[in-house]
């Protein structure tokens, strides 16, 4: 990459960061939460969020792009557009009407779980995985799962926002990762 084209890149980035809120003491005291809802009501910053998401992944060329409820649906569909391929929505237990395939993952203070529909992936599609956030990466290591429970083979994962600090990265070894902005506190 030339000089130029990493500062491009170090521009837009920068460009998106700054549309971002920051809200201190969310939602408890000594958590700054990186509020995204001010870039998405950004017509321009939106555009280059998702393209800059999509990029990444025009040469793994994967057959569906999966996203996380709830703001993998926001980012995933129209990823999917840009890439050529369907999409598939995961959901929490009880909110999809056929039969499902669930995968169980562990929090904090107890267990939650993740389902798609049983014929959302077939046998050897690759899959890119979409969310708004890569903070401990328990969700996404059960998207994986999923994907893997149901024959299919994870292309990639892309997130928009990342939390360094939280180490999400350690719960998906020898996963492809892409994450667009990151934190470091």
């Amino acid at each position: 990459m030339s000089p130029d084209a990493h500062d491009n890149t170090s521009g837009r980035i920068a460009g998106l960061k700054s549309l971002i809120r920051e809200v201190p003491d969310f939602p408890k005291p000594g958590i700054l939460f990186y509020d995204i809802t001010t870039l998405l009501k950004d017509a321009a910053g939106l555009a280059a969020l998702l393209d800059e998401m999509t990029a990444p992944h025009h040469d793994e060329r994967p057959d569906l792009v999966l996203g996380i409820e709830a703001r993998g649906f926001v980012f995933g569909p129209a990823m999917a557009v840009r890439l050529g391929c369907g999409f598939i929505p995961v959901r929490k237990p009880n909110k999809l009407p056929a039969g499902t395939v669930s995968v169980s993952y562990a929090l904090e203070y107890g267990e939650d779980s993740i389902e798609a529909h049983e014929d959302a992936i077939q046998p050897g599609q690759r899959v890119l995985i979409v969310d708004d956030l890569l903070a401990t990466g328990g969700t996404a290591a059960a998207a994986c799962r999923l994907v893997e429970k149901l024959g299919g083979e994870v292309a990639a994962l892309s997130f928009a926002v990342e939390l360094n600090f939280l180490n999400g990265r350690a719960r998906l070894p020898g996963y492809n990762i892409h994450t667009l902005l990151q934190y470091d506190e």
